[in-house]
């Protein structure tokens, strides 16, 4: 765990190389996350007082949108897209398999095997319908015979 300290003076690196404009809040709570693997609440303060922003309005930011988290995770992420093209494309079958094979259920997170698994409504990316996105990366038109072969992959690292 990083000290407030080293926090704060990575976060300020990284809102001092954008312009103070609130336009860039959401650059920079990704590049924070990308930073930290979550949001700390000395990055929301900071975006606050930089960005001319209440604490309220950035952390309206940051619960409106799923991609960003508000305490660290585990070392690996599977996000399961459930939004309707993903849905009428086996999203479903998809979670199932999941679930069963990792032994976890919806939001369920399993230290030991650093994994935590989430469900969303949408992803935005319906072309590649079902889309599953491991440790930030987009699987797309996933089918259950790569549902085995993610959850082997995470199982190995």
């Amino acid at each position: 765990m990083k000290s407030q300290e080293v926090y704060e003076e990575e976060i300020e690196k990284i809102v001092k190389s954008l312009p103070a404009d609130r336009r860039h809040l959401i650059l920079f709570l990704h590049q924070v996350q990308q930073k930290f693997g979550y949001i700390p609440e000395a990055a929301v303060l900071s975006a606050s007082d930089y960005f001319s922003l209440t604490p309220a309005e950035v952390y309206g930011v940051v619960t409106f949108y799923s991609a960003f988290r508000q305490k660290a995770g585990c070392k690996h992420e599977v996000i399961i897209c459930q939004g309707t093209a993903c849905h009428v494309r086996g999203g479903e079958a998809l979670k199932n398999e999941f679930w069963r094979l990792l032994k976890l259920g919806p939001g369920g997170e399993d230290p030991e095997k650093n994994v935590a698994l989430r469900t969303v409504n949408c992803l935005g990316c319906c072309a590649l319908a079902p889309v599953v996105v491991v440790d930030g990366q987009y699987q797309a038109k996933v089918n259950l015979n790569k549902v085995k072969m993610i959850v082997d992959q995470l199982e190995k690292n």
